[in-house]
């Protein structure tokens, strides 16, 4: 179905006021408060309905014109707001700035907000579990850039400088929800990031030193950025500048808990390039069925500890005591059982107390979510206590930087109910006690009811009416109906106001009164209760900075108490961490694939020992299902894990520190870019080698499987040479492949190694043992594969039968002949490279023969008729049959 067109608007007064606020934000879905709605109007309505699902109607614009309209009830933002920005869409929020009541003129109205995908305080459209963070990006001198992360909800503030590669691999990591550019750098925004993002152009003022720096101080209040560690990144500065004048352009000003930029320190941190986060599965699955790695491991319990959580296996460490200080906190509470349940109840109380004191900072913080701070805080208290007492240092380093804020809990406890609501205006918000003249008016305004009830009594005793009784409507206040039996007995000083069909409705001097009394009591009570609750937001604001620091060690503990409970289920060991180059993992196992085993069936453990001056380069063959794509993503989620801090699966780990983590597995194409599948495992196996250092952990899985086969050999032959030989580095590399050729490699390296997963063959039937172990495999085992796959028995037969005919031509000598081409080739080149193999260099007859019968062809002349029978005859030579 065709989209609709939007119709030209005509300047009504309305509408002219609609244009003047849409011209402000025109890229931006303008919501606009009219009554008790907010409308969009034209092309906004047209996306509206289509994102929102509303019905796209038509309303008279004057002159006889009409405009497309969509709205939705003022109630309902929070219902629909988030669809619109997880839609991608920015929109901005018109408000009516006055009372409709008050004025008889159009009424006033202004931009309040404008909320985009990377600038959200929406509970309704975050994720409590993952951060939402804007990002910036600036090009610098040369071929530095600089990045910015800002997650308005949480206060964190990030930044870093390097070149694009680096740059392009934390936008990867971050995946921000946004993208600031500067508006003519759009272009290289293309040319230099591999990620796709939703992206925002601003002025190339904004992207100036100077702008940026003002900026930046103003934001913290400080002379200077010494103090961040950022003073000599000027990339890093204007693209953190950046963010702050975003903030700005889209309303949010109050902003007192984005308190200090963090730096970005690359050397701490582990790299994993985008290839590897998705090819270990770490955050998502691959495929419809599969699990992520985090989904696996995550026992935390809360949402801050979930989001750093997250953060930690992105960015796992290299330095070996910060990682040693994570595994003690780790194996102090397996010791511990009675703390570490206690420390799991009290901070599933504590909640998401990072969010909640973020809130406050931009003054959007509800009454029932500062009782909720309060109830944190108190639940702080037992986690401090259980801190302080441990006898681990790190424990207790953490019990002694959290801080109780008693004065922000006590000022909320001694001002808020306990079932405050979620709005000032929903009901009764401070305690009674906490003035006296609001005790006074509530007790005119809810004691009413009493008084009602005398002066209905007293008024029915006086006139003799028995069913005398006082009502209240919005037209003319408080009455006294009487039913048409006993209307002659109403005294004559009440006044009527209503005829009903069987009584009458009157109106007295003294319900008046107390009407009015009632009715400015009310307004009174909701303007203490506002003053109240805004100087009880002030105080606990003055706790911002100590609360934020609270949230960060709470949700260390978290996810370090998280690991423990996911080590005592699974039957996780800790490792031994050093600066060795050697990695030693005994018994390792999947943590993902063993928790997805049938009931019952038991995951095969491997052990794979590796290091820079042995065994460098482990050559592992088998049948395709065999397991070696598990074994190679085992070893570098293990080795990952325990630089995460976290225990590994396995029965004892040995793991020297790495730096880097490459992987190339998988095939798949990237089609929208035009990348072939076989383009994409050029792409990042080039990647890799371009990028690989000495304590780097390589996993090349069935490498060169998107070409011919002698082409993928040649390639595959040469990325190895490359990786033993190339400038000393000895990265440690795991090479899964089906090119048994590879495995004449460990004739002529030293430190390549051959290993198999074995299998059996039982009366026809192949086995998968899935053990790793040491030699070569000479079987791929494909064709069985096919038969489990469901392929027609026809096929399997068939593709038998071909094989055969291809093993036969493809004698043992010549087998020979190749591995030793391939083996002089190193020999000759000193290790420096191989030979590439043509298709037609066998000394196959029939292939010798398909190729002169194709050579003999004049394919310009050929008939269609022609050239299916030249056809039909390479069948023939195929398949043995005469044409």
């Amino acid at each position: 179905m065709a989209r609709p067109i939007a119709k030209k608007v005509t300047e009504t007064p309305l509408m002219k006021q609609y244009m003047e606020m849409k011209q402000k934000h025109p890229d931006a879905v303008l919501l606009f408060h009219v009554g008790d709605f907010y409308e969009t109007f034209s092309e906004d309505a047209i996306t509206a309905s289509e994102i929102l699902g509303i019905t796209l109607t038509k309303r008279a614009n004057g002159y006889a014109s009409e405009v497309e309209l969509a709205g939705f009830p003022h109630h309902a933002l929070d219902t629909y707001l988030p669809k619109l920005v997880r839609a991608g869409k920015r929109v901005a929020i018109c408000e009516q700035l006055e009372d409709p009541k008050l004025t008889k003129k159009l009424v006033k109205r202004g931009i309040t907000e404008l909320v985009t995908p990377g600038v959200s305080l929406n509970d309704n459209v975050l994720d409590h579990r993952q951060n939402n963070f804007l990002a910036a990006i600036h090009f610098g001198e040369g071929r530095t850039l600089g990045v910015a992360f800002l997650d308005i909800s949480t206060g964190e503030f990030l930044t870093a400088e390097g070149e694009a590669d680096y740059i392009d691999k934390l936008l990867s990591n971050f995946a921000p929800k946004e993208l600031l550019v500067e508006r003519d750098k759009r272009r290289r925004l293309d040319e230099v990031l591999t990620g796709r993002y939703l992206t925002f152009d601003l002025d190339d003022w904004v992207f100036t030193r100077e702008a940026a720096t003002d900026r930046l101080l103003k934001q913290f209040e400080t002379g200077s950025l010494k103090g961040f560690g950022i003073q000599n990144m000027p990339a890093a500065i204007v693209a953190s500048g950046a963010i702050l004048h975003y903030l700005d352009i889209t309303k949010h000003t109050n902003t007192s808990h984005i308190s200090s930029v963090a730096r970005i320190e690359e050397d701490r941190f582990v790299r994993l390039d985008r290839f590897t986060v998705r090819n270990l599965e770490l955050l998502e699955g691959l495929g419809d069925e599969g699990k992520s790695l985090i989904s696996v491991i995550d026992r935390t319990v809360t949402p801050m500890g979930a989001r750093l959580l997250r953060r930690w296996l992105l960015f796992p460490l290299k330095d070996v005591q910060a990682i040693r200080a994570r595994l003690d906190v780790v194996e102090y509470f397996m010791r511990r059982r009675d703390s570490r349940e206690e420390l799991k109840t009290c901070l599933e109380q504590i909640g998401d107390i990072e969010r909640l004191i973020s809130k406050v900072g931009v003054g959007r913080v509800s009454p029932r979510e500062l009782v909720q701070l309060k109830n944190a805080l108190v639940a702080l208290e037992p986690v401090r206590r259980i801190c302080l007492e441990a006898d681990d240092q790190g424990v207790h380093a953490i019990g002694e930087q959290l801080n109780p804020c008693e004065g922000a809990r006590d000022a909320i406890a001694r001002t808020l109910r306990d079932d405050a609501p979620v709005a000032l205006s929903r009901g009764a918000v401070v305690k009674d006690g906490v003035d006296a003249e609001l005790d006074e008016l509530r007790h005119i305004a809810y004691s009413g009811k009493d008084y009602l009830m005398e002066i209905q009594a007293r008024e029915s005793a006086a006139t003799g009416i028995p069913s005398l009784k006082i009502g209240y409507n919005n037209v003319f206040g408080y009455y006294m109906e009487v039913t048409n039996t006993h209307r002659d007995k109403v005294p004559q000083e009440w006044i009527r106001k209503q005829t009903l069909v069987n009584a009458e409705r009157y109106i007295t001097e003294e319900l008046k009164v107390y009407e009015e009394k009632i009715l400015g009591a009310q307004e009174k009570i909701a303007v203490i209760e506002a003053r109240i609750y805004a100087e009880l937001v002030g105080q606990v604001a003055q706790y911002i900075h100590a609360i934020q620091l609270d949230a960060t060690q709470l949700a260390r503990l978290d996810v370090l108490t998280a690991f423990t409970r996911l080590a005592i289920e699974n039957h996780y060991n800790r490792p031994v961490v050093d600066d060795s180059l050697d990695i030693e993992i005994t018994g390792g196992r999947h943590p993902v694939i063993e928790r997805q085993l049938p009931p019952g069936e038991k995951y095969i453990a491997n052990s794979v020992s590796l290091s820079n001056d042995s065994t460098q380069v482990m050559i592992i063959t088998g049948p395709n299902m065999s397991g070696k794509s598990a074994l190679l993503r085992q070893t570098a989620i293990n080795v990952l894990l325990a630089q995460t801090g976290c225990f590994v699966a396995a029965d004892s780990a040995r793991i020297g520190v790495v730096d880097k983590i490459f992987t190339r597995v998988g095939a798949s194409d990237n089609i929208s870019l035009g990348e072939s599948t076989f383009m994409v495992e050029m792409t990042e196996a080039a990647s890799i080698l371009n990028n690989m250092s000495q304590r780097s952990l390589i996993l090349f899985d069935e490498l060169g499987r998107g070409t011919s086969t002698y082409d993928g050999i040649s390639i595959a032959w040469s990325i190895v040479e490359y990786i033993h030989e190339y400038g000393g580095l000895r990265p440690k590399t795991l090479f899964a492949t089906h090119y048994h050729e590879l495995n004449e490699m460990e004739r002529n390296f030293p430190r390549v190694v051959n290993y198999n997963v074995s299998v059996k063959e039982i009366q026809g039937k192949v086995v998968f043992l899935r053990k790793l172990e040491k030699g070569g495999s000479e079987h791929s085992f494909g064709i069985h594969v096919a038969k489990l796959a469901g392929m027609p028995r026809a096929i399997v037969k068939r593709a038998d039968e071909v094989l055969r005919r291809l093993e036969q031509a493809n004698t043992g000598e010549n087998k020979e002949r190749i591995k030793g081409s391939l083996a002089e080739g190193a020999a000759s080149r000193g290790g420096d490279g191989g030979v590439q193999l043509s298709f037609f260099q066998l000394d196959d007859p029939v292939l010798t023969q398909i190729r002169d019968e194709i050579l003999a062809t004049d394919i310009n002349n050929l008939t269609p008729f022609a050239a299916l029978t030249k056809l039909h005859d390479i069948k023939a030579i195929l398949t043995g049959k005469p044409s």
